[in-house]
């Protein structure tokens, strides 16, 4: 059931990754994806730091990725509601459309 939870939650970032025309991008090919750490990129570094602040005075914290690699990343793990990633997938799709 876990399992199932998290492919669920994860298929939904994917998507709005996936469904973007290319402004996000996943650097991880599908068969290697993670289910609870999501790393995606979007079309400049400006554009990203723009995501995170925006994201930010939402309340979603922690979306800025690896200080090694940059991007970001979206972490799903178990703990988090469904209701939550709902939210973020919305706010991707919300910001791709206002930010082409």
């Amino acid at each position: 059931a876990m399992q199932d939870r998290a492919i669920e939650k994860s298929s939904l970032i994917y998507s709005a990754i996936e469904e973007s025309n290319n402004f996000y991008k996943s650097p991880v090919d599908p068969d290697y994806r993670s289910k609870m750490n999501i790393v995606f990129r979007l079309q400049t570094p400006e554009l990203e730091k723009k995501f995170l602040a925006e994201a930010g005075k939402l309340g979603m914290l922690g979306l800025k990725g690896h200080r090694s690699v940059g991007g970001c990343r979206a972490s799903v793990y178990n703990a988090l509601p469904k209701e939550d990633v709902v939210f973020i997938r919305d706010f991707m799709r919300t910001f791709a459309a206002s930010n082409r």
